[in-house]
C-alpha cells in the first residue's frame, strides 16, 4: 500500500499521479482565492462563513496531503526539512496555531497562509526547473548578496556623509540612511529622501550606476544557471529513455 501511494504522490507521468497533482493544484487555489475573496469589504456573514468553509476544507485535505507525503516517503526527516517539506508545513500549520484564536499577533500569523501558491511550485516542472538552478547558482547568489550588503552599507555611510549637516532631519545617522541606500541602489527612487549638496548629487549618480549594474549580476548568474540546469534536464531524460 505504501509503494502504490507512493507512486501516486511522487509520479507525474501516471493518470493517477496527474490527477492527485491537478487535485492539490486546483486546492491550492481554491483556498487563495477564498482568502483574497473573504477581504472584500461588506460581505455578509453567510458569505463570509461559506469562504471560511471552503478554507477549512482545503486545509484538512492539505494536512491529509502533508501526511500523506510523510508516510510515503523513504526519508521522512529529509522530506520535512526540505523546501516543499517545509512549504507543505508553513502552509498548513498558522491555521492550526491561530484556530479559536483572535489576537492582533495571530492574524498577522495567517496571513502566511498565502505561502500555498507556493505548493504550485512542486507541480510544475519549468517551475522545478528554476528552483535547480537557483540551488546550482546558490554559493554565487550568496556572494553577491553579501557583496550588495557592503555597497550597501558603503552607500548609507557615503551619502550621510553628504547629506547629514545639509538635511539632518532626513539623513540624521547612518541607519537611517539606509534607507535612501535601498531605493537609490534598486533604482527604484521615491523621491521622500534625495540629495540637495552637489557633492551628494555626484554621489547619487555614482551609486545609480552601481545600482544599474547591480540588475545585471544576479540575472546573468540565473541566467547561466538556468543553462546549466536545463542541460542537466536533458541529460537525464536522455539517460532514462536510454534505460527504458
Amino acid at each position: 500500500m505504501r509503494l502504490y501511494l507512493r507512486e501516486i504522490v511522487d509520479r507525474q507521468d501516471i493518470l493517477s499521479g496527474k490527477i492527485f497533482d491537478f487535485s492539490i493544484q486546483l486546492l491550492v487555489l481554491l483556498s487563495l482565492a477564498a482568502f483574497t475573496l473573504s477581504t472584500m469589504p461588506h460581505l455578509s456573514e453567510q458569505t463570509y462563513m461559506t469562504f471560511a468553509k471552503i478554507e477549512r476544507i482545503c486545509l484538512l485535505i492539505f494536512v491529509f496531503e502533508y501526511t500523506l507525503r510523510v508516510f510515503v516517503t523513504r526519508y521522512p526527516l529529509r522530506y520535512i526539512f526540505s523546501f516543499y517539506g517545509l512549504i507543505d508545513l508553513i502552509a498548513v500549520l498558522p491555521f492550526l496555531i491561530t484556530a479559536g484564536s483572535d489576537t492582533l499577533f495571530m492574524r498577522a500569523l495567517r496571513l502566511l497562509r498565502v505561502f500555498r501558491v507556493f505548493k504550485l511550485l512542486q507541480f510544475n516542472p519549468v517551475l522545478k526547473r528554476a528552483g535547480l538552478a537557483l540551488k546550482l547558482a546558490k554559493a554565487e547568489l550568496i556572494v553577491f548578496t553579501a557583496l550588495a550588503i557592503v555597497i550597501m552599507y558603503l552607500a548609507a555611510v557615503g551619502i550621510y556623509y553628504f547629506e547629514s549637516v545639509a538635511q539632518p532631519e532626513k539623513f540624521s545617522s547612518i541607519p537611517h540612511s539606509f534607507w535612501w541606500a535601498v531605493i537609490t541602489l534598486t533604482t527604484v527612487g521615491y523621491g521622500d529622501m534625495y540629495p540637495i549638496t552637489a557633492g551628494g548629487k555626484i554621489f547619487t549618480f555614482v551609486i545609480l550606476l552601481v545600482g544599474l549594474g547591480s540588475v545585471a549580476v544576479p540575472a546573468g548568474i540565473i541566467s547561466s544557471a538556468l543553462t546549466e540546469a536545463r542541460r542537466i534536464e536533458s541529460s537525464e531524460e536522455k539517460d532514462s529513455l536510454e534505460k527504458d
